[in-house]
């Protein structure tokens, strides 16, 4: 009795073509409904040579995070200055756009939810209720280790007579390469006012932006 091999060829190189593949080839797939997770990949063609990355290393993009915070209560201004390590919210106003994960803060002390370069804008707001003074300011501290503090900007106004209202605002750069050991707190100065609080409009506030990756 014979028996009769049958033989499938196999595809040959560069035998499958644009041609050979069906036109919904992607769209008879399911959809990604959410942002790709940094470990899902892609196929690019590297100079001719298809290979695939992690979407890690091509996202990016926009601003991922945007957060407020404010002093919701009057401050007395003292002279040395004092860190501010209460009184703390999150503007909670109707309308507020905050973006992603905003900053966490303890005692006066705020931890980013991320690394990345973020712009720090700080404004103080003063009311002189018993005298002038010279010098009034609300100064940014920061650590890159947990525990050591300098200060990085600090402008100063002046409230030249009982009653008067005055203004102080400055805002740097702090490139937090370790969410653990960088972070930022806020020191007030002056003497005869209040570093004025509120909590239901931004007087005394603080704005963060994350610009970008570290």
């Amino acid at each position: 009795m014979a028996i009769t091999r049958i033989i499938t060829p196999g595809v040959t190189d560069d035998a499958v073509t644009s041609d050979k593949l069906n036109d919904n080839i992607i769209s008879g797939t399911t959809a990604l409904t959410s942002q790709p997770a940094d470990t899902d990949e892609f196929l690019v063609s590297d100079a001719g040579t298809l290979k695939r990355i992690d979407y890690s290393l091509i996202k990016g993009g926009g601003i991922t995070m945007a957060d407020q915070w404010r002093v919701s209560a009057n401050v007395t201004l003292t002279d040395p200055e004092a860190y501010v390590t209460s009184n703390w919210e999150r503007n909670d106003n109707t309308g507020y756009g905050g973006i992603g994960t905003g900053m966490t803060e303890s005692s006066g002390v705020f931890s980013f939810p991320s690394t990345g370069i973020y712009l720090i804008e700080v404004y103080g707001s003063f009311y002189q209720n018993s005298g002038a003074s010279n010098n009034n300011g609300l100064f940014p501290y920061t650590t890159i280790n947990n525990s050591s503090y300098n200060i990085q900007t600090g402008n100063l106004s002046s409230g030249e007579a009982n009653y008067d209202h005055n203004a102080a605002s400055s805002a740097f750069l702090f490139d937090v390469t370790d969410t653990s050991n960088c972070k930022v707190k806020f020191s007030q100065y002056g003497e005869n006012g209040l570093l004025r609080g509120s909590t239901s409009q931004n007087r005394t506030h603080v704005t963060f932006i994350r610009l970008g990756d570290t």
